[in-house]
């Protein structure tokens, strides 16, 4: 088996448009999704063994010194299995 900088994931389809917004590929009439800061933070810590535990506090703390809200990333982590409990304790370590 070969490493590829990608890595395929199977989410519920009733969380796929949760912090998901459509954005037109300028010069083109094509769209692309994009998840916000938030929604992808999250998803890190429900992936946090295969990103990495340092990768997912960093930007987490990163995100918060930029002006982010831990009530915002609670309320993504509250609609996503296996995320609530370690964005929690993280938060309370981190701020």
């Amino acid at each position: 088996m070969t490493e590829s900088a990608i890595c395929w994931h199977r989410f519920d389809a009733a969380t796929f448009k949760l912090g998901r917004d459509e954005i037109l590929i300028p010069g083109s009439s094509q769209h692309i999704g994009l998840y916000s800061a938030e929604r992808t933070i999250v998803d890190c810590f429900r992936l946090r063994s295969t990103v990495g535990y340092e990768v997912v506090r960093d930007a987490t703390k990163e995100w918060l010194r930029r002006g982010g809200k831990p009530a915002e990333l609670m309320a993504f982590a509250t609609q996503l299995p296996r995320a609530k409990a370690p964005l929690l304790q993280t938060l309370e370590v981190i701020t």
